[in-house]
């Protein structure tokens, strides 16, 4: 059982076709774990296909539209990585507001290993700062975010990690700023 008791606190995993399977599940049963309440949210409807790297996973039951999603209606925000599910998720001008207006309300956003694409197309990562799989770190930079290699990092309620090594340094460091609330910092 985690530290942090999230009890009832609502949370939306922002993903779609191709989430790296691990990137959703262990977070996701962390926030349960914690009391708290996930929904997966989608801009596609039906069910999301999961990937264990390059190999086909389990599918996810989407439970909520992005276009029909209001952030107010959530404590928190995850988004998970995987090459496809990132690339085809930033390009998605529902999912661009739906992120960005968590930030606009000041409430936590996690994002692990390519998540954190959708942060630049969201427009929300200049000068914050931000670690995420090797190969985004140009792009993170060119948007002006401030780049590390750790294995967590956390800026004013922003929690991004890696790769799926830096999984329970993620969902720790995610439960912790759920349990703390909105953060004035966390801006866009």
């Amino acid at each position: 059982m985690s530290e942090h008791n999230i009890s009832g606190k609502k949370v939306a995993f922002l993903l779609t076709d191709g989430v790296e399977q691990v990137e959703l599940t262990s977070p996701w049963n962390a926030v349960k774990e914690a009391g708290g309440v996930p929904t997966l949210v989608s801009p596609k409807s039906g069910k999301l296909q999961g990937f264990n790297g390059t190999e086909k996973g389990e599918t996810f039951a989407v439970d909520l539209a992005v276009a029909r999603s209001d952030a107010a209606d959530f404590h928190a925000l995850v988004i998970p990585g995987g090459v496809v599910n990132a690339d085809h998720l930033r390009v998605d001008k529902d999912a661009q507001a739906f992120t960005r207006a968590f930030f606009e309300q000041h409430k936590p956003v996690a994002s692990i290993c390519h998540g954190p694409w959708m942060l630049i197309d969201a427009g929300v990562v200049s000068g914050r700062n931000v670690t995420s799989y090797h190969t985004l770190q140009t792009d993170l930079k060119n948007a002006g975010a401030n780049w590390t290699d750790e294995q967590v990092v956390v800026d004013q309620g922003l929690v991004t990690s890696r790769s799926p090594r830096d999984l329970p340094a993620f969902n720790a460091k995610l439960l912790e700023e759920i349990a703390e609330g909105e953060h004035a910092g966390q801006t866009p």
